[in-house]
């Protein structure tokens, strides 16, 4: 019998008992309730427990297999608990979205830059060093490191082995969670780190910069020279580890990762190609300050619509995205290192009148796009390329500036369109 079954039918006891105490007892049913509720809780554990110890036991005999030594698996495995916290974060997914610009004042407030500053200032060598190696700028390897744990201060203290061994037992991502534990047992196996002091998140990233283990297996790096790779306790392991991440992902040394622009009253924002300066300057694309850069392939975005500001973006934009695949991210971490390096912050303001959509608000939005034949594909509360290209189209058609930003507005006038 499969896990789900077993638990299913034990629950359904158990909660056929509290009917019973609610309908025959009703003056004790809110402490037979509660009662029963934590012995529900504890049967699921329990079961839990039995069924995970099951899949270790199999997944330990998979590891051998695969050439994972028996001193290791003790090491990693002996004791390795389930841990319920670890599928309640997986599984709960915030109904309301965080504005971009409340996002930035959080990741680049003054506090974390004021932080970097002393950081760059404490670790200054080592990541001119690192900058030097992998053609990385030193206040970008300090912004990813402040966004990522906020310099070391709170990068998890999950075990790593608890969380993708429960993960990989039961969470949404069952396969990649399976593959990152097995990444992991190679990083103990080959002495990078012991098995107690890896942690991080619960969701398996580690150490100041929260690499996931098939990640440090690919850009990890020995910084200082001890023959082992420890982004948790060594700094110049964790600067070399990120700046050779960025520099496998593209980064171009002597490059921006873009600039902040203004846009002509004119323009097309309905355009989502790669041009070159030279292209974009013709339609009258201007920086803010100074000259735009020179890139042969340069994206312009506008992540709070045509009322916000405007960035033509590089390659090294795309590298950092590499790192977590979110323009407000990106964002963060490009502006966060102007700051640190002392250069000026966007000038243009954000349009903080508009009130986000909350995820109900966008899968509501997706289906009005879907019933009124824009194919955004299903609704599932993300704001993907699909939903901004149909959201596009709506605009344009309906003698919207076609900027693919949702706000309320726009969910009232799909709901008249309707």
């Amino acid at each position: 019998m499969c896990k789900t079954h077993i638990r299913s039918s034990l629950r359904g006891s158990v909660l056929g008992a509290a009917a019973i105490l609610t309908f025959t007892l009703s003056p004790l049913a809110t402490a037979g309730n509660a009662l029963l509720s934590e012995v529900d809780a504890q049967v699921a554990e329990d079961v839990s427990h039995t069924d995970f110890s099951q899949w270790l036991r199999e997944f330990r005999r998979d590891a051998r297999s695969e050439g994972i030594s028996e001193a290791t698996l003790s090491q990693a495995l002996d004791g390795l608990r389930y841990r319920p916290r670890v599928i309640e974060l997986d599984r709960h997914q915030p109904e309301f979205v965080r504005a971009i610009w409340d996002y930035l004042d959080t990741a680049v407030s003054s506090t974390r830059v004021n932080n970097g500053r002393e950081k760059l200032a404490d670790h200054g060598a080592t990541a001119e060093r690192m900058a030097q190696r992998y053609g990385v700028p030193a206040e970008v390897i300090v912004a990813i490191w402040g966004i990522e744990s906020n310099y070391g201060s709170n990068f998890g203290d999950f075990s790593t082995l608890e969380s993708l061994a429960t993960l990989a037992y039961e969470g949404r991502r069952q396969a990649f969670a399976r593959n990152e534990l097995m990444a992991a047992l190679r990083i103990i196996e080959q002495g990078d780190i012991a098995a107690e002091r890896m942690v991080g998140s619960w969701a398996g990233a580690m150490g100041h910069t929260q690499f996931i283990p098939s990640s440090f297996e690919a850009y990890a790096v020995d910084g200082d020279g001890d023959g082992r790779r420890d982004i948790w306790q060594s700094i110049p392991d964790v600067m070399a580890s990120t700046a050779n991440y960025l520099a496998r992902a593209g980064w171009q040394a002597g490059q921006p990762w873009g600039v902040e622009v203004k846009l002509p009253e004119s323009f097309d924002y309905a355009q989502t190609q790669r041009l070159s300066t030279a292209d974009w300057a013709a339609q009258g694309v201007h920086a803010m300050r100074g000259e735009l850069p020179q890139f042969d392939s340069a994206a312009l975005i506008v992540p709070a619509g045509a009322d916000g500001p405007a960035f033509l973006v590089g390659q090294n934009f795309r590298a950092i995205l590499r790192y977590n695949n979110a323009t407000s991210y990106a964002l963060a971490v490009a502006t966060l290192s102007d700051a640190i390096a002392g250069r000026e912050g966007v000038e243009q303001s954000w349009p903080r009148e508009q009130a986000p959509l909350s995820r109900q608000d966008t899968r509501e939005l997706q289906r009005l796009l879907n019933d009124q034949g824009y194919a955004v594909g299903g609704a599932d509360g993300i704001m993907g390329p699909d939903t901004r290209a149909g959201l596009r189209a709506f605009q344009r058609e309906n003698g919207l500036t076609p900027d693919g930003f949702a706000t309320q507005h726009l969910l009232a006038r799909l709901r008249q369109a309707q």
